[in-house]
């Protein structure tokens, strides 16, 4: 019986002529990245003027957020796959197309209802998207300093992108009204899916078939676990329905392991964990999204219900985070080759984490400049440094048709990292606010005019500097959490990484590639 031959490694690719790519090309990528990254934090801002415009109750309008990453993290590594095997330009281009129509249908909602179901189509179509245009990048330029540039300005949207969305939502909403933050995405969209065909070449095809099984269990999974921690924020962690649902996804995903062992062509090559790199990037994903989606949340929090924002100013506080990161991830891209990722993992891991504690010592008498802004630019420089790194281990010496895959896994880790994280995060929140309620309500009741009375009767919010009290003891506990999950992702840097002369040769696009794992 003959041996069949290796997969061919991404360089491998690139030596056959499948590389090379453009800064068209690029650009089309990132464009698509940042638009669905930033349709996470657009709609935010947009969250007050929603819940009056379609009478949502204040407990539903959080689904606003989640049925667009409930179904963006948990079918990530299907939409990958897809790209693996159907060819990844076309699947990019259909979920491109499959996102504009899902903005258009949300911008056109009439109740609630409509909304949640567009918010989580688009959540489909980004999920078919994200892992091809990262994916793309691997086939679509060569090994060494001109990949790493592309994957710098990869990483610098993934990780700014937030931010940009703040800002974009904040504009959006003061000058026109919340349904643009969805229709916005239209012609960007289209424009991308027209440019798309011109800028960037097929992948090649790689037979296969789709882990049907693999891929509702996985789903089913990730949605359950997400759903039980935002569940535990709500109602509490002794909730029948917490725990049934955690019961439930342990079982699922367990399950989920066992048929991807078992299958030939799984949609999770659980081989991929072997390699030590890889598993530990994943890991640090996993813990540092948790801190970067806790820091846009409670930061928006602060700066609007504390330091008095609007929508737009508050947009506008959060643009430093955009700059200060594509600087951090250029300077990456240039030195990763000379010193490798690990040092930059760790470093970055420690700068997020130190940028949030610092945080942690924001009060109701802080202000923008003097409290907020220079943390925010320790934590985002961080982040800048580890995006570039983990998404180039991430996809170092992957072969080429388990790129999809490879991609749609790292952006899984982040998704599903920054959903449960958020949800940990907001528990905490809750536990420190009616703590600090408990000691503010008496001196309310003793301060407050009979008007303020009636309003704290009919509402059961604290108005003024009580309520301001309440809510930033609730964000400094939100942030102790987010720092140590950045320092836990320093952690696993420092334990899991390990950069050989290899790692080194294909970073400086020279020598061959490294024997799979």
């Amino acid at each position: 019986m003959t041996s069949s031959p290796r997969p061919a490694s991404t360089q491998e690719a690139t030596r056959d002529g499948r590389g090379g790519g453009s800064a068209m090309a690029l650009f089309v990528i990132a464009s698509c990245q940042l638009m669905v990254v930033l349709d996470i934090t657009i709609v935010n801002i947009a969250l007050p003027d929603i819940q009056r415009s379609l009478d949502f109750s204040t407990a539903s309008l959080s689904w606003v957020v989640n049925a667009y990453t409930l179904t963006f993290g948990g079918l990530l590594l299907l939409g990958g796959r897809a790209g693996d095997i159907l060819g990844r330009r076309r699947v990019f281009i259909f979920g491109v197309l499959l996102f504009v129509l899902a903005s258009l249908l949300g911008g056109l909602a009439q109740n609630a209802g409509q909304l949640l179901a567009a918010r989580a189509l688009q959540g489909v179509g980004g999920a078919i998207a994200s892992p091809t245009s990262l994916a793309l990048i691997s086939t679509t330029f060569r090994e060494g300093p001109e990949r790493n540039r592309a994957f710098g300005v990869f990483a610098a949207v993934s990780a700014g992108g937030g931010a940009i969305g703040l800002l974009a939502g904040g504009i959006l909403v003061e000058w026109l009204n919340w349904r643009w933050v969805l229709f916005v995405n239209v012609p960007i969209g289209l424009l991308i899916a027209l440019a798309t065909p011109r800028y960037i070449k097929e992948s090649e095809r790689h037979p296969g078939r789709f882990d049907v099984t693999g891929a509702l269990t996985s789903t089913a999974g990730m949605v359950l676990l997400v759903y039980g921690f935002i569940r535990a924020a709500q109602d509490g962690w002794r909730d029948t329905l917490t725990l049934v649902s955690f019961a439930a996804a342990v079982v699922v995903l367990v399950a989920f392991v066992l048929l991807e062992r078992r299958s030939a062509q799984p949609i999770t090559p659980l081989h991929m964990f072997a390699d030590r790199n890889r598993a530990g990037t994943y890991g640090i994903m996993l813990f540092l999204a948790a801190a970067l989606f806790g820091m846009f949340f409670f930061l928006t929090l602060f700066v609007q219900n504390v330091l008095g924002f609007s929508p737009l100013e508050a947009g506008l506080a959060f643009l430093p985070v955009s700059a200060v990161i594509a600087v951090s991830a250029g300077m990456t891209s240039r030195f990763l080759p000379v010193y490798g990722p690990k040092p930059f993992m760790v470093a970055g891991g420690l700068l997020a984490a130190a940028g949030l504690a610092w945080l942690t010592l924001t009060d109701v008498h802080s202000t923008y400049a003097g409290s907020v802004l220079g943390p925010m630019l320790v934590f985002s420089f961080g982040m800048g440094m580890e995006f570039v790194s983990l998404t180039l281990m991430a996809l170092s010496d992957v072969p080429v048709q388990e790129t999809g895959a490879a991609s749609g896994l790292l952006n899984a880790t982040q998704q599903v990292g920054g959903s449960l994280g958020l949800s940990i995060l907001v528990t905490m929140y809750g536990t420190a606010s009616r703590n600090e309620a408990e000691k503010q309500v008496p001196l309310f009741l003793q301060q407050a005019t009979p008007a303020q009375r009636a309003e704290f009767q009919r509402t059961g919010e604290l108005p003024g500097r009580w309520g301001a009290e309440v809510l930033t003891s609730g964000v400094t506990a939100a942030f102790i959490a987010a720092a140590v999950s950045a320092g836990l992702a320093a952690l696993v840097a420092v334990v899991a990484i390990q950069v050989r002369r290899s790692d080194l040769e294909r970073l400086q696009g020279g020598g061959p590639g490294a024997p799979p794992g």
